[in-house]
């Protein structure tokens, strides 16, 4: 006690310090023992969701993600693909990029409270990733100018696949991929919305000729192969005919479908006698002697009903007659092509 009382009070005071400091090195390594463990538990929560934050400083377009590495979404290390506002931009999918860009020079010229776009970015591989990116302003410097921004950043690929693939079964037909009726009846009416009073075309039914008893001789898998086969000969015949190379020869658009069955529809904006009946006729020749398929030799006919169409026509009414002047052929020999 007595050599305490001897203590300076330059001594005592640096004592205290000593204790202060003891104190808050602590405190210090409890704090940083705590944010730790937030980050553990964040980027734990974050990883499950496929989330990341990010932050850019505007100046110099430095970008920051905190719980993951940079440039991890589109498969590129960070020596790849340098953590910056121009790498970002440089990777946006050409179709999106300059509206994603304009979102985000939106936002930060305070045009728009946030910046919010869900868009394609392109993978080291080429492939398309899907992103949905939100962001805001956190700071600003002592001008008013915007220094800092931070937002979120999530890979929704996985669902925009998902949306596709129900898009796609909502609207083709799952053995052949060619549009069901549904999806033919919505070209019909689109075509006839924007061309209105020029809404001109054709629509051919065909039926297949003795695909009953191929089914029923060979099985259904067989039967299945045979309608893909004439599916492809469809579309590559409608690419030669309606959508030529040829710079000299005038092009159309046309969709190809399936109505379930072996049943096949063709629309066509082409409405010349001359160039469908010399399609049909080309068609009718590929299938006029027997084919291989599969180690199988089979003969199949097509019957082929064509009604041509005007902006005055509906869809039920063209398809009804088209539907007669094919079952008209298959009553009066099969394998030909008739006009409504």
């Amino acid at each position: 006690m007595a050599l305490q009382d001897n203590k300076t009070p330059q001594q005592l005071e640096l004592e205290q310090c000593k204790l202060k400091i003891k104190q808050l090195e602590r405190e210090n390594s409890h704090l940083t023992l705590v944010n730790k463990r937030i980050n553990e538990q964040l980027n734990a929560a974050l990883d499950g969701t496929g989330l990341c934050l990010w932050e850019q400083h505007i100046p110099s377009g430095n970008l920051t993600i905190f719980n993951q590495q940079w440039g991890h979404l589109l498969g590129f290390t960070r020596q790849e693909l340098p953590a910056h506002i121009s790498s970002w931009k440089n990777n946006l999918h050409p179709e999106d990029k300059d509206w994603v860009i304009e979102a985000f020079d939106n936002h930060i010229a305070g045009k728009s409270e946030t910046y919010e776009a869900v868009h394609r970015m392109i993978h080291k591989d080429d492939s398309v990733a899907w992103v949905s990116d939100r962001g805001r302003i956190i700071e600003y410097d002592i001008n008013g100018k915007p220094l800092r921004i931070m937002g979120t950043h999530i890979d929704v690929t996985k669902e925009k696949r998902y949306e596709a693939d129900l898009a796609k079964l909502a609207h083709r037909d799952p053995l052949t991929n060619l549009l069901n009726r549904t999806a033919l009846v919505n070209a019909f009416e689109q075509e006839k919305q924007q061309q209105k009073k020029h809404h001109l075309g054709a629509l051919c039914f065909i039926d297949l000729d003795g695909f009953k008893i191929i089914n029923d001789h060979l099985g259904h898998r067989y039967g299945d192969s045979l309608l893909i086969h004439i599916a492809k000969a469809l579309t590559r015949l409608c690419q030669q005919f309606f959508a030529p190379t040829d710079a000299t020869t005038e092009q159309y658009r046309f969709h190809v479908a399936r109505f379930g069955g072996d049943e096949f529809v063709i629309l066509t904006q082409c409405n010349q006698v001359e160039r469908l009946t010399e399609m049909a006729n080309t068609l009718l020749a590929l299938y006029r002697q027997p084919i291989q398929l599969e180690g199988e030799t089979i003969r199949i006919g097509l019957s082929i009903g064509i009604s041509l169409f005007d902006e005055l026509d509906e869809f039920a009414n063209v398809c009804e007659q088209a539907d007669k002047a094919m079952y008209s052929v298959k009553k009066h020999g099969k394998h030909n092509v008739l006009f409504w």
